[in-house]
């Protein structure tokens, strides 16, 4: 209940803002980017290029066509889409591409295929050692109000930011892609939850993938602690060893459901990593169309509540305020951890340690928040 208490606490702050409201419900109003711009053009020559692997629930617009409607396939789709990244490509943004794309000034699709399953496999998992040098993975699950398109282009613009050393898989759930559907998103996303399962398990039994870092951003993020969750209770136990670091930004779950999450999961090594601000306030609007209920996503670290659930539960939660954000509602700020990850130490102090922490902005560090510092040397 430590943990359920310390997300109640940040919840107390009063009636939300119309502002806010309007605020998100203006950036959905945006010229969204179509199917279109997945056709592939001509590569730019000596532009930077990148793979990415696609498994999605979402339906096909037909059964020939690499292109993904709001509608929830039978089963998992696959395909592979080479991303070209502009010269002048600024580190955070997506320079989302209009028909036909401006290779100079925005990412565009240079080259796409349909796969099978067997097909998605043998590239990013095959099943038999000695094939390939091991590989890493480097798993994206997008948020609520995303269209396909919108979402492989994040993936492309983290994986050409953070500099992974992995193949890029892109997750996507059959979101509506628009700020009115919130509750049809979250049930898309639970609709999602067991191919997900699938897919993870899929990934960690091949023997030629080495490590597997798991990003699940908002409602993603949500989608993401339920699928191991689910790992857990039906004792796949195996299947969350073989991850890496596993990362929830921002993650649009409600205070109970984390507690029980949190709880189920247990410990992760390295420790689940929450990326939070309090001051989100897609969140805000997120915990207000829930009811009143507080989000993980928005916890205090200066919280002791906060701070003692997190060394209990042996989760490390790094407040991300600090950071540059890229739309109004500081939604966004884990795109700016991305930027910079290149750049982090990789032994560097508290890289793994369970708590609360502070992200520091100006030095890239992480500094220990309020009694964590006493409790971490001991």
């Amino acid at each position: 209940m430590v943990l359920l208490r310390g997300l109640r606490a940040v919840g107390r702050r009063g009636a939300y803002s119309t502002a806010i409201v309007l605020s998100v419900v203006l950036a959905g109003c945006a010229t969204r980017p179509g199917p279109e711009i997945l056709a592939p053009v001509a590569a730019l020559p000596g532009a930077k290029t990148f793979p990415i692997y696609v498994a999605t629930t979402r339906e096909r617009e037909s059964p020939s066509e690499n292109a993904f409607t709001s509608n929830r396939a039978n089963g998992l789709n696959f395909a592979k889409f080479v991303v070209s990244v502009p010269p002048g490509h600024k580190p955070g943004d997506v320079e989302l591409p209009t028909a036909p794309p401006d290779l100079q000034t925005s990412f565009a699709v240079v080259d796409q295929a349909m796969l099978s399953e067997a097909d998605f496999r043998n590239a990013v998992a095959p099943p038999s050692a000695g094939r390939h040098k091991k590989h890493k993975i480097f798993l994206f699950v997008h948020g609520f109000n995303n269209n396909f398109q919108e979402s492989l282009f994040r993936l492309a613009q983290l994986q050409a930011d953070a500099q992974i050393d992995g193949i890029p898989v892109l997750f996507s759930w059959p979101s509506q892609g628009r700020v009115a559907a919130y509750a049809a998103d979250q049930d898309a996303a639970s609709y999602s939850r067991d191919y997900l399962v699938s897919l993870l398990t899929m990934l960690t039994r091949s023997p030629e993938v080495s490590d597997i870092l798991v990003v699940g951003h908002s409602m993603g993020g949500m989608l993401m602690a339920d699928a191991l969750r689910q790992l857990r209770t039906e004792r796949k136990n195996q299947v969350i060893a073989r991850l890496g670091r596993v990362v929830l930004a921002a993650p649009d779950i409600a205070a109970p459901t984390f507690r029980e999450q949190v709880q189920t999961i247990g410990p992760l090594k390295p420790p689940l990593l929450v990326l939070v601000s309090k001051d989100d306030g897609a969140l805000r609007m997120s915990s207000m169309l829930g009811g009143g209920a507080p989000r993980a996503g928005a916890l205090d670290v200066t919280n002791p509540i906060v701070q003692e659930a997190a060394l209990k539960a042996k989760v490390q939660v790094v407040d991300i305020s600090q950071l540059e954000s890229r739309d109004n509602l500081k939604h966004d700020q884990f795109v700016s951890v991305a930027v910079i990850y290149s750049r982090l130490p990789k032994n560097g102090p508290y890289r793994t340690a369970a708590g609360t922490f502070v992200f520091q902005s100006d030095s890239a560090t992480l500094q220990p928040a309020g009694s964590v510092r006493e409790a971490l040397a001991q």
